[in-house]
């Protein structure tokens, strides 16, 4: 049987491709393994928006040959569709394919003798534009990432991922419900929906069909799946309805993380985004009035071009005085063919790193914080497979995380706990009440 493995940089919306890419080549009739396992295929699905996209992917190809030097190496992803030319330069790769090949990847590779030249197949990111192919992890059997959107037809002025990905489209609400039935019949109990901008799901064609909020409200009706989570979703599509309905829903938790990317309003015009600061404060104050224990994460990039230090203590000041619970500290990388990378006020490295460190800190801080207000609460967990020096740990619906001595027969299971203290690394240590019954 041949063997395929796979290594996947990126979002959870990668994951989750590389999962479908993997139940392809399972049918193709190739055994999956691990890594380091010698196989005959390896797969690297790559990211456009994370730090060293080209040197993480030589990285890779390399330890892939270190096993199997004989290898046939295919690169996909987001930088395969932006740099294949760079890609096929890699010593070792064998094939690239872009975004819309990439789900044809069993037909490409035919023959696993290594050519003498790198074969790229990549289209036009326009060509891509109408098709929309679905996609879910399965592995962790807790949790499902559920990819209902792709592409994104907003030109922030820092981001690849429109020539990437391409323009807005989605699955249709059907579609999305079967596959949601379908997860929830394979025992996982909760499912993070994604997207790359997933509040805008909807439009198929081009057109618009649906709105998000139907998408919510058709899950919300899925027997079986005891939660669902957003994973993403720009303030402006974030609207009372949406946040109204979550708060009184059966599935959907109270956890929202909503970009802002910067407090200060000159530096959100600078990048293009499609709100300024007083919808965000808005937004948060609305979350926080119909549901008091809901957790907002936040995203956020530093040392973007003409931020001076006043507008960065503008964004900190912003933050600090914001009822949120954690963020995600982006530092600004300049990105070829965005129009940031051609903007005045460039900001020294240092100070770049300077200002991540101050959000991480504040980071730590807003977490703890939300932890601290949780304590005393009861609470319903979702344990995982994990295990680190003898504890396992789950999520309650607010992501407060928290650890249990492990015990194989809580994996995957449901439990009322007692929120007790918060642990030397920051987690929460709880006590069990009687188990909750399944809904069933």
């Amino acid at each position: 049987m041949k063997k395929v493995a796979f290594y996947t940089l990126g979002c959870k919306l990668n994951f989750s491709e590389t999962s479908t890419i993997g139940r392809l080549f399972t049918d193709a009739g190739y055994a999956v393994v691990e890594f380091q396992d010698q196989a005959d295929v390896y797969v690297i699905n790559t990211c456009s928006v994370t730090e060293h996209a080209d040197k993480k992917c030589r990285k890779v190809v390399k330890e892939a040959l270190k096993y199997s030097p004989n290898a046939f190496v295919t690169i996909v992803g987001c930088y395969a569709q932006l740099k294949p030319q760079e890609i096929a330069e890699i010593e070792g790769v064998d094939m690239v394919l872009g975004a819309a090949e990439k789900f044809r990847i069993v037909e490409y590779i035919t023959d696993l003798t290594k050519q003498p030249k790198t074969l790229i197949h990549q289209q036009n990111i326009e060509k891509v534009n109408h098709n929309f192919i679905a996609s879910y992890s399965i592995g962790d059997r807790t949790r499902t990432f559920l990819k209902v959107q792709d592409g994104c037809d907003y030109p922030c002025t820092y981001c690849t991922i429109p020539l990437a990905r391409g323009a807005s489209r989605s699955d249709t609400i059907e579609n999305v419900v079967n596959r949601a039935k379908m997860i929830a019949d394979s025992g996982v109990k909760e499912i993070v929906l994604t997207g790359v901008n997933l509040g805008d799901f909807g439009i198929r064609n081009g057109q618009r069909e649906d709105k998000f909020f139907d998408l919510v409200k058709a899950l919300d009706e899925v027997e079986g799946i005891e939660r669902i989570r957003i994973s993403s979703i720009e303030p402006n599509l974030l609207n009372n309805e949406i946040i109204q309905f979550v708060s009184t829903s059966k599935r959907f938790v109270p956890h929202f993380h909503i970009p802002l990317q910067s407090g200060s309003d000159k530096i959100l015009g600078l990048m293009r985004r499609r709100y300024r600061s007083d919808l965000y404060v808005e937004r948060v104050a609305k979350i926080k009035e119909v549901m008091p224990h809901c957790c907002i994460g936040v995203d956020v990039i530093v040392g973007f071009p003409g931020e001076t230090k006043d507008d960065f203590l503008d964004t900190y000041r912003f933050l600090n005085q914001l009822d949120i619970s954690y963020l995600h500290v982006f530092t600004y990388s300049e990105r070829e063919l965005t129009a940031a990378a051609e903007m005045k006020g460039v900001v020294a490295g240092s100070e770049r790193n300077e200002r991540s460190k101050m959000l991480h800190i504040l980071s730590d801080k807003k977490r703890r914080s939300f932890y601290e207000s949780q304590i005393g609460a009861e609470a319903e967990v979702l344990f995982e497979a994990d295990q680190k020096s003898g504890y396992m740990h789950g999520f309650t619906k607010n992501y407060v995380k928290v650890r249990a001595k492990y015990d194989p027969v809580m994996v995957n299971e449901l439990k009322a706990v007692k929120l007790l203290e918060i642990t030397a690394d920051g987690e929460v240590e709880v006590a069990e009440l009687e188990t909750i019954h399944a809904h069933h």
